[in-house]
């Protein structure tokens, strides 16, 4: 089956410079829709507009989504992808590193999420998917208690906005991925033996999952958080 859905349809990605943002970027693409990708430097993807956006600064948030809607279009499928992760023991997370990954991975999902659904609302239709991940139900492998909070409240954030939004033709989904290969997890052990499936999974397990909740064929799913872990978790 061929997603459809795409056509004309303008896809804002945030975290879009590298690894599972970048491959979404592409994949929507691909798809045929008219897509933006932002980061703190603006990403440069063939065919793909480079935005520079900071998310957890709401005038970096506004400047970006205005630029979008300029040039391309209002956004209909809203990619909430920004993130950082650390290794940290409880003990030793210093308040400003835990605020920092709340503000990347919670607030920064929040201002773009406020920006982009007024649009959204008004001409009845949307999508958006928020990637959390496993750490967000299970807290995650050691000492990453920041990471795993952050993680929590964004898939707590695209419920809420699903049970708000439904009844405007918005949808709201997030993923829960774990021991996706990107440059996150390199400084971790190897847990590919952990995996049901027996390998880690790519950025094109996630993306293509992404696009799915992205099309028109998803239209009837909101509020759910869909696990993308090759088996690693099964609750």
């Amino acid at each position: 089956m061929q997603l459809a859905g795409f056509d004309s349809r303008v896809a804002f990605v945030t975290g879009g410079a590298r690894g599972i943002g970048r491959c979404i970027a592409e994949t929507l693409r691909d798809l045929g829709a008219r897509v933006a990708a932002g980061d703190l430097k603006a990403p440069e993807i063939d065919g793909v507009l480079g935005v520079e956006l900071d998310v957890t600064d709401e005038a970096s948030v506004d400047a970006a989504f205005s630029r979008v809607e300029r040039e391309l279009h209002p956004v209909d499928l809203l990619v909430l992808n920004a993130g950082i992760f650390r290794i940290e023991p409880l003990e030793e997370t210093t308040l400003e590193s835990w605020q920092q990954t709340i503000d990347v991975n919670l607030t920064g999902a929040f201002l773009c999420a406020k920006r982009g659904l007024p649009a959204m609302r008004e001409r009845g239709y949307g999508r958006l998917v928020a990637i959390g991940s496993s750490a967000g139900k299970t807290g995650g492998a050691k000492s990453v208690a920041a990471y795993g909070a952050s993680k929590a409240g964004v898939m707590t954030l695209a419920k809420a906005i699903a049970s708000e939004y439904a009844a405007s033709g918005v949808t709201s989904n997030a993923l829960a991925p774990a021991l996706i290969d990107t440059e996150m997890i390199a400084s971790m052990p190897d847990l590919r033996d952990k995996v049901p499936v027996g390998r880690l999974g790519t950025p094109q397990d996630v993306a293509d999952v992404v696009a799915f909740l992205c099309s028109e064929h998803a239209g009837y799913i909101t509020g759910e958080v869909v696990d993308v872990n090759g088996g690693f978790l099964i609750d």
